[in-house]
């Protein structure tokens, strides 16, 4: 059972969006240590998040413009923003949002928080460019039924909106500048300051002594090998329900979601049916690695993952309403 379960360590979580897996293997550690130093964060699989990049503040506003903007949608009500709320998580309190035609999405909404660390967009990791991923979700006859051409003609319709784009783009408003403006504006989505961000940069006391226990077990049980880099996830594809399913009916293969802020991200799994975050580390564990978790385990990996909570503009990411 030990050698099976090890082998399988590596697609752990891969359809959770927001919960760790943990098995405890022999050799987990000593209960009774205190958070270490972490002058060695370089050797460690998770890295802080980097500083943000240089945008054009310009067309960083107007992208923050057009999310908030229902002139996006086919019917004109629906925006960016009303599935991705800035304001709290990133996504929603769903289980399952709703597209603009009425009709519940297929899947979960997930964060677009550090949306420009991910290598694929999507539980499906149907897109790696952005602006191909973005002119995807407003043509898409089931999210935001919308047709660029469309759009920018409504667009151009705004005297306000068009003589911003002038400014920031030299030009009119087009479907090229629109989309390069919405991305410009998700790569800014960046929300630093995590308490074990802090940690890893040498902050020593930015981690309780449970939360660096459930960082080890994190670890040791393989759960950063799918788990790690800058997202904490987001860089591979995993297969999923290896044991048995975790949800019906279940994808053989999804992309691994990254961890930043899942504690504020519920409800989890793409199918949205896991309501909190234990509930989530329990029924993963089940469905990976064929493991029955004490409360005490899941205990100690949640109190992990609440410290991959960020900022964004100086609020810490809390979970919708």
């Amino acid at each position: 059972m030990r050698d099976r379960g090890w082998r399988w360590a590596c697609v752990a979580l891969a359809a959770l969006t927001g919960a760790g897996l943990i098995w405890t293997r022999d050799g987990v550690g000593d209960a009774s240590a205190q958070p270490q130093p972490a002058g060695g964060a370089a050797l460690e699989p998770i890295a802080p998040l980097p500083a943000e990049p240089w945008l054009d503040e310009a067309r960083v506003a107007l992208g923050e413009r057009l999310f908030h903007d229902t002139r996006l949608s086919g019917s004109g009500t629906l925006s960016c923003a009303s599935c991705h709320d800035l304001a709290t998580n990133g996504a929603s309190a769903a289980e399952l949002d709703t597209g603009d035609a009425g009709d519940m999405l297929a899947v979960n909404t997930p964060t677009i928080f550090n949306v420009a660390h991910n290598y694929r967009l999507g539980w499906e990791g149907r897109f790696r460019d952005p602006a191909r991923h973005a002119v995807a979700l407003i043509e898409n006859p089931r999210i935001m039924g919308a047709s660029l051409p469309a759009v920018v003609e409504r667009l151009r319709a705004d005297g306000a909106l068009t003589a911003a784009f002038r400014s920031a783009y030299g030009q009119n408003i087009n479907a090229a500048n629109v989309v390069d403006a919405l991305v410009e504006f998700e790569r800014s989505l960046a929300t630093p300051n995590a308490p074990f961000d802090r940690w890893l940069k040498g902050e020593t006391d930015a981690l309780s002594e449970i939360e660096f226990e459930g960082y080890r077990l994190f670890k040791s049980t393989g759960c950063s090998s799918c788990h790690q880099g800058i997202a904490v996830g987001a860089n591979l594809f995993q297969r999923q329900g290896v044991f048995q399913p975790l949800v019906p009916p279940p994808p053989d293969i999804v992309r691994v979601p990254g961890l930043r802020n899942v504690a504020a991200t519920a409800p989890y799994f793409h199918d949205g049916s896991a309501a909190t975050l234990a509930e989530a580390v329990h029924r993963m564990a089940r469905a990976q690695l064929n493991a029955s978790l004490s409360d005490e385990e899941v205990d100690k990996v949640v109190a992990f993952l609440r410290t991959l909570t960020g900022e964004y503009r100086g609020v810490p990411v809390h979970p919708a309403p």
